[in-house]
C-alpha cells in the first residue's frame, strides 16, 4: 500500500509508514559464533536452530532491499584483541568456563578478526554496506552508527537479527530514544529461548508501539514497489 511517496506495511500496533529513501535495513549480529553448529552459542548449550530459522527470511529481505538500492547496515558484537574495551563485569558474568577472549570453537570468543566473530556467509555484507563493530548489546553505544545514519539521511530502521530480547531489543530502544522509527519483522529475529522471543516482541509493540512496530518479512516484501 502507498500514501503519497510513502509506503505502508501492515504491522502491529498499526501500519508502519515509511519512505524507502530514508529507511535502512539494520541487521544485528548474524555472526557465525551465534548461529552456526559448533560455535560459541552451541558450546554454551543453546539450540542454534532457534536462530537459524531467521536466516532464510533475512536472506530474502536483504536480497529485495539490495535489488531496489535501499540502504543496508550490519552489526557485530565483539571486542578488541587486547580486550581494552571489555569491562571486567561483562567478561566474568555468567560464570562460564569459557569467557570472552578465551579460545573457542572458531577462534578467540567474541574477538574482532576471529572467524566466529564474522557474519554468516548467507548474509555477508557487500561493498558499500557499513559494518558496525559494537562492544556492547546496543548498536549505538560506543559506535559511529548514529553519525552514519545522520549523514545518510536515515530516519527509520527495519531491525532484524539476534537475539530478540538482548541486542535487537536494546538497539530498538536506543534508536527510539534518538528519534528513529523502528519496525521489527518477527520471522527475521530470533532467540535461543522461545518465551523470550514472544515477550521481546510484545515489549516493542506494547502501549501503542512504545518502542516500535512488529510485522513480518512477507508483509514488508508485499509493500515494496
Amino acid at each position: 500500500m502507498k500514501t503519497q511517496d510513502n509506503l505502508l506495511i501492515e504491522a502491529e500496533p498499526y501500519s508502519f509508514e515509511f519512505s524507502p529513501a530514508t529507511c535502512a535495513l539494520l541487521i544485528i549480529d548474524m555472526q557465525r559464533d551465534f548461529l552456526e553448529t559448533g560455535g560459541f552459542g552451541e558450546m554454551l548449550g543453546n539450540d542454534v536452530s532457534q536462530l537459524r530459522r531467521t536466516i532464510e527470511p533475512n536472506r530474502k529481505l536483504l536480497a529485495a532491499w539490495r535489488e531496489r538500492g535501499f540502504q543496508v547496515l550490519h552489526t557485530r558484537e565483539g571486542h578488541r584483541p587486547d580486550l581494552a574495551d571489555l569491562p571486567q563485569a561483562k567478561r566474568v558474568r555468567g560464570r562460564s568456563k569459557s569467557c570472552i577472549g578465551d579460545p573457542g570453537p572458531m577462534g578467540r570468543i567474541l574477538i574482532r578478526g576471529e572467524a566466529g566473530h564474522d557474519i554468516i556467509p548467507e548474509l555477508y555484507p557487500v561493498a558499500g554496506e557499513p559494518v558496525i563493530d559494537k562492544p556492547g548489546k546496543g548498536a549505538f553505544w560506543a559506535t559511529d552508527l548514529h553519525a552514519i545514519l545522520q549523514n545518510r539521511g536515515i530516519k527509520q530502521l527495519i531491525v532484524t537479527g539476534v537475539t530478540t530480547e538482548v541486542c535487537v531489543n536494546t538497539t530498538v530502544r536506543e534508536a527510539n530514544d534518538r528519534g528513529y522509527d523502528c519496525l521489527v519483522p518477527s520471522d527475521c529475529v530470533g532467540s535461543y529461548f522461545p518465551e523470550f522471543q514472544e515477550m521481546g516482541l510484545k515489549m516493542i509493540k506494547a502501549q501503542g508501539g512504545i518502542f516500535g512496530w512488529v510485522s513480518n518479512s512477507a508483509k514488508i516484501l508485499a509493500a515494496l514497489p
